[in-house]
């Protein structure tokens, strides 16, 4: 089931304490360029497919990677994305974003999503233990 704009930006909101949605759109929107750059086939189509439509275009056309990046690499390329994070802000970011994408997904979806994912990502998406 798709999830709609408000309910998944709120769900954003809430899980990063931000101050309003502007600030959680910009995670949102920094964080899913970057995971789309390491998702291919079946699983990059199926997860967007679940998420609003403003967002799934954002993962379907992504920034280029030229490797898969550890999640520290992930973590600091966010911060280098979003103007004035630091490392500590851009942790927030990444684990508000990919864990509201994490329930969107569902279990067999996020399995298969971390399996093309380099070791470490299932704690960004706050499912460790399934990486």
């Amino acid at each position: 089931m798709t999830l709609r704009q408000e309910p998944f930006l709120e769900h954003v909101r809430e899980r990063g304490r931000y101050p309003g949605s502007r600030e959680a759109d910009r995670a949102a929107r920094v964080v899913l360029a970057l995971l789309g750059a390491h998702l291919i086939g079946s699983e990059r189509a199926e997860l967007a497919a679940r998420l609003p439509e403003t967002y799934a275009l954002i993962l379907l056309n992504p920034l280029q990677s030229a490797e898969p990046l550890s999640p520290e690499r992930f973590i600091r390329a966010t911060a280098a994305w979003i103007d004035g994070a630091t490392e500590t802000t851009a942790t927030w970011d990444v684990s508000a974003v990919l864990s509201t994408v994490a329930d969107a997904a569902g279990e067999d979806l996020m399995k298969r999503v971390l399996f093309q994912l380099p070791a470490g990502y299932d704690l960004l998406f706050g499912r460790p233990g399934e990486g």
